[in-house]
């Protein structure tokens, strides 16, 4: 997983053993949009918004190769590291900042909670 600054505030979403390798989880937001967090075989996390660029398919539900993930509505690939659509594919899923720290998952609160409102 790429390093991240400590900048900002980050949210503990449990330890990173809830996670089997090669699977997903998702993590609802309340006002905003569900975040799916992947662990890979090599044991790397990444977290992205739940929904395919393509036609919102649940990326969670989808089946994870090497650093990507495959959309299960339509099999868009989309990397898990950038949020990028792979191959002729176009389209981006918004990535969320996340960290692993003595064994517990961080995503950074900035990138997950919807700023309030201006009145």
């Amino acid at each position: 997983m790429p390093k991240i600054n400590d900048v900002g505030t980050w949210l503990d979403i449990g330890p990173a053993t809830q996670i089997d390798p090669g699977t997903a989880r998702t993590i609802p937001v309340q006002g905003g949009d569900e975040i799916a967090v992947f662990h890979t075989m090599r044991g790397e996390f990444y977290a992205l918004v739940n929904k395919c660029p393509h036609k919102q398919g649940p990326l969670s539900e989808g089946i994870i190769h090497g650093d990507s993930v495959s959309c299960p509505l339509h099999n868009w690939r989309i990397s898990l590291r950038s949020g990028e659509a792979q191959g002729d594919d176009v389209g981006c899923t918004p990535t969320i900042p996340m960290k692993v720290d003595g064994g517990r998952l961080f995503l950074l609160r900035e990138a997950v909670i919807p700023a309030p409102k201006a009145a």
